[in-house]
């Protein structure tokens, strides 16, 4: 069995049982001998300035409280043993029927590097499509394609502003 019958799958949990989920999940597929069929289990985290007592903080706070991402190649006779997982409410999705997340979703949840396509060129317009820069234009100043990343100088206030991007957060503009 291999990787390309993995898909993601998202599991909704009671509050703050996200990581019990997790090791418990873990458990559970060595117990079953399904672990070749396990690839990975998730809670996405970002980081958040917070403020408390007038000092700011960088806090990891979960992206999704009360769900937990699986990635597995799944058959229904998995259904019963993840379900009754403890602190495991359900899969979401219809019914509670496991509905896979799409290409998309994955892509904007961050949940894995997607090979963008690498035929850009130094000198290139691109169009930022990802990220706190949105929607700005830029000229693609360094490439580094194994990394997946680019360095684009986009105007902003007036100045000339290099802007350190992956790969996934451009799109070629096209030239009229």
């Amino acid at each position: 069995m291999g990787n390309e019958n993995a898909k993601w799958y998202v599991l909704h949990t009671y509050s703050g049982y996200e990581n019990q989920v997790e090791m418990n999940l873990k458990m559970v597929f060595e117990k079953n001998n399904l672990t070749d069929r396990l690839f990975e289990i998730t809670i996405p985290m970002e980081e958040v300035l917070e403020e408390k007592n007038g000092k700011k903080k960088l806090v990891k706070r979960k992206m999704y409280p009360c769900y937990v991402l699986i990635k597995m190649d799944y058959d229904n006779s998995m259904w019963h043993i993840i379900t009754q997982t403890r602190g495991v409410t359900g899969f979401v999705g219809p019914q509670g029927r496991p509905l896979p997340l799409t290409d998309d979703e994955i892509r904007r949840m961050h949940l894995e590097k997607v090979v963008a396509k690498t035929d850009y060129n130094i000198g290139d317009t691109v169009k930022i499509i990802a990220g706190p820069l949105e929607d700005f234009v830029g000229q693609i100043e360094t490439l580094d394609a194994e990394n997946q990343k680019c360095r684009v100088t986009v105007s902003m206030f007036g100045r000339q502003t290099p802007v350190d991007l992956e790969l996934y957060q451009i799109e070629p503009v096209a030239e009229d």
